[in-house]
């Protein structure tokens, strides 16, 4: 009886200190937003900016997989626009241009002391075609508060609007202290190595390193996180690396109405179900953990106490974010099957059979872990493994939440949407910084454009537009970015 006491008073005991533990933690989970600073507000003319991005959206710089593919007519007409359409930005800054059509402009600054800084946007665009659209996409419609088509969001908007801001502060006299750098590829959205590439390049070769470079990647969206319904500003610090891998196997041809036991194809089937039936682990990266740290203070009670108490809850919170796709990729590397082929012929054995399956890499894992790890657990000696050339990417490294860049961008940030919650966190795809990592520990992925969670589809979908509103926003976001890197 008396050992069933004690049991139960430890017992009791344990779970007293667990559950003061968590209050203690659950108290401790403080916000990590700066106080909300009076608004600020530049006097931009947005009907005239609104009407300079519609005449950039009509240039169809649309990239291609194929050099052969790109109308690079509509390159060098893009770039005359430019001209025309920011004379003091062209008049003030000196231009480069890079590989045929990449641009590069600096902007130099009074102390050579200070590190420059480097603003990235790209001028290509993915293909569209008139179907589903409501104007169409290469229109340019103003029309609804918005402007509409193709790159008003990805990411013409964003090359618009910094040159605005640069504009703008030309004409009013505004002389950096630091060297500003704009950098823009032409082909960001099939690789980016010809614009983006040759531009760190050029770069690295200059022997510059930059105090911070800010490319797209996240936006200002709402609708994506549990319990808060206001719009969360969301910062990249990193990206995930790419690997696509091919598998290959032989086997006897023939007539496939005397099939072997296993054909390639079966070979290859089975090699891919491996790899599907054993996923990645799922961990919580330097990303994942800090996007928990900022958002968490701000969600309801529940949500914030079990995100105060990882140590606790972890395992819950992996269960929960692997139950979607969306969620699940921020945690793990990914396995995507994308291709296979076999015969060309429905009655035909194939001799040949190849699949490709695209890896999207975590923090923490490299392209050779990778590919051990695919080797080992597919275990067959008759498939083959290779990396397949062209876009190969380490996991970019992580950037900082704390010091002076970030702080700069955190503040720029609710100097012009007070209303919104910064939160830092990964970037699934890849973006034309990843060719810059070596050039500044400081590397942030994040377009100032409000961007509503139903509406991020049209991202390489249909009825991609923005709103005149937020546009305005993401110019005086450049505006005060850059007057606050030079203050």
């Amino acid at each position: 009886m008396l050992f069933w006491v004690i049991a139960v008073s430890l017992a009791a005991l344990a779970i007293i200190i667990v559950i003061a533990a968590v209050a203690a933690r659950t108290a401790a989970f403080k916000s990590k937003q700066t106080k909300a600073p009076e608004k600020v507000d530049y006097s931009i003319d947005i009907d005239a900016a609104a009407g300079r991005l519609s005449q950039a959206v009509k240039i169809k710089t649309v990239s291609g997989h194929d050099r052969s593919q790109f109308d690079f007519s509509q390159f060098s007409a893009f770039h005359s626009f430019l001209e025309q359409s920011f004379p003091a930005a062209h008049a003030t800054l000196e231009k480069q241009v890079i590989n045929s059509y990449g641009l590069l402009c600096s902007w130099k600054g009074s102390n050579p002391d200070l590190k420059p800084v480097l603003l990235m946007a790209h001028q290509d665009v993915v293909p569209a075609s008139d179907e589903g659209w409501v104007h169409p996409p290469f229109s340019g419609r103003i029309a609804d508060g918005r402007i509409w088509g193709r790159g008003t969001l990805d990411d013409k908007g964003s090359l618009m609007g910094i040159l605005e801001a640069v504009e703008y502060l030309a004409k009013d006299g505004f002389k950096p202290s630091r060297s500003i750098y704009l950098a823009s590829g032409f082909d960001e959205e099939v690789g980016g190595k010809e614009g983006a590439g040759k531009i760190a390049e050029h770069l690295r070769k200059q022997g510059l390193e930059f105090e911070y470079i800010i490319d797209e990647g996240m936006a200002v969206t709402q609708g994506v996180a549990p319990g808060i319904p206001g719009w969360i500003a969301l910062i990249g610090i990193a990206e995930k690396g790419y690997v696509s891998l091919e598998l290959s196997t032989e086997a006897e041809g023939g007539h496939a109405a005397q099939p072997p036991r296993q054909t390639a194809v079966g070979i290859l089937a089975t090699a891919i179900a491996r790899l599907q039936a054993k996923p990645f682990p799922a961990r919580f990266t330097g990303p994942a953990a800090a996007l928990f740290d900022y958002l968490g203070p701000e969600m309801p009670f529940p949500t914030k106490m079990i995100f105060a108490n990882m140590w606790l809850f972890g395992d819950l919170v992996k269960r929960q974010l692997a139950a979607k796709p969306v969620t699940d990729a921020s945690i793990r590397t990914t396995t995507a099957p994308t291709q296979f082929r076999g015969s060309d012929q429905d009655n035909i054995l194939p001799m040949l059979a190849t699949a490709v399956i695209n890896f999207r890499i975590l923090q923490g894992d490299t392209i050779e872990s990778v590919s051990q790890r695919v080797t080992k657990i597919i275990g067959d000696p008759r498939v083959r493994i290779r990396p397949l050339a062209g876009n190969v990417f380490e996991p970019s490294p992580v950037s900082p939440t704390s010091g002076w860049s970030f702080g700069m961008l955190n503040d720029t940030i609710r100097e012009i949407m007070p209303d919104a919650i910064v939160a830092p966190t990964l970037v699934l795809g890849r973006t034309d910084s990843c060719y810059f990592a070596d050039l500044s520990p400081c590397c942030y992925r994040f377009a100032p454009e409000r961007v509503r969670s139903g509406e991020l589809a049209s991202i390489h979908g249909v009825n991609e537009s923005i709103a005149i509103d937020s546009y305005g926003e993401m110019i005086s976001f450049f505006i005060r970015l850059i007057t606050s890197s030079c203050s």
